[in-house]
């Protein structure tokens, strides 16, 4: 790769997909042929855009995303298969100080995959605690797009403010910054109406990536105060989904009579939006269901009604603690 490459994400019209598709992986090895074939259906039916990053599956797993990810595009034959798009976000851990480290922490995850990086990302912002410590990493993701180690760079988690720092220091380089990664979905909408994210990645000519757009599962329908999921999810569940009773209603009534499910909505009002939503799939059945929201808009009459009924939602999603402003 030179530094004169591109990177293409996918693009609604003519044929192809506007969305990109995260594997939330589970590290069991009988899971893999199941996450092969849901790697292969989403790649024939165009989604060719894969996120991950190098703090999933680490420690004793040792970067275990990166490396099924790396294994499914090498064992992968058919069509769009030039097109895949691999994309990672690393870590400013602690101990990650210096450009260099941002260097080799590329490196890695490239031998991980198997391939040099599609699009590399900050993924998170260290504004919030430790602001010195974030030039010097982001200086080194600029090295490794003028190396020619990746094709594109993109951030995760920053509210407009630091990502007009980001995108002027980039820009004095040379380097254009990609894309822009935030929590969004009608229940976490914070980035975009208060931070004006959207707004600033218009701008810049920055592609805005929305993940959690199911909201752990919320949008889907398939939670309910008598059937939690375990863990922090249930947490969230139980304190969100009193106050949404009024949001997933409607979603559930557009869902019915656009004869589509409600997770299936919530992604395509992502789309409408203008972003790039990123969700989940652990099973063929799941990204079956995902790639069932292309291919068709709401109309601003369903999308006003959507928004109308997520603003009156007290409780929310959780905003990421990392997210900057």
């Amino acid at each position: 790769m030179t530094t004169k490459e591109q990177i293409h994400l996918p693009v609604m019209g003519c044929g192809t997909w506007a969305w990109g598709n995260r594997l939330l992986w589970n590290y069991q090895e009988s899971m893999d042929s199941q996450l092969q074939e849901v790697f292969n259906l989403c790649v024939s039916s165009g989604v060719t855009l894969f996120d991950t990053g190098d703090s999933y599956g680490t420690g004793k797993l040792k970067g275990r995303s990166e490396l099924l990810l790396g294994k499914f595009t090498q064992e992968y034959q058919g069509i769009n298969q030039e097109k895949i798009c691999l994309a990672t976000k690393l870590a400013p851990y602690p101990w990650r100080l210096t450009r260099k480290s941002m260097l080799n922490a590329g490196s890695a995850s490239a031998k991980r995959f198997g391939k040099n990086i599609d699009l590399v990302q900050m993924h998170w912002s260290t504004a919030n605690y430790l602001p010195w410590q974030e030039w010097q990493l982001l200086d080194g993701l600029g090295d490794l797009y003028e190396q020619g180690l990746v094709k594109g760079v993109g951030l995760s988690n920053y509210g407009s403010k630091r990502l007009k720092k980001v995108a002027r220091r980039f820009q004095e380089r040379g380097i254009p910054l990609k894309t822009l990664q935030v929590q969004y979905s009608l229940l976490s909408t914070y980035p975009v109406l208060e931070l004006g994210v959207k707004e600033t990645c218009d701008e810049l000519g920055i592609k805005l990536i929305a993940y959690s757009p199911l909201a752990l599962g919320i949008l889907t329908g398939k939670y309910t105060e008598n059937n939690l999921p375990s863990g922090i999810r249930g947490w969230s569940c139980k304190q969100i989904l009193p106050d949404a009773r009024s949001l997933l209603q409607c979603l559930q009534a557009i869902a019915q009579s656009r004869n589509k499910t409600m997770a299936q909505v919530a992604i395509n009002w992502c789309i409408c939006k203008g972003t790039l939503p990123i969700p989940g799939a652990k099973n063929p059945e799941q990204a079956k269901q995902n790639i069932g929201a292309m291919g068709w808009y709401l109309d601003s009459g369903e999308v006003t009604e959507l928004d109308k009924e997520a603003a009156k939602v007290k409780k929310t999603m959780v905003q990421n603690p990392f997210q900057s402003k």
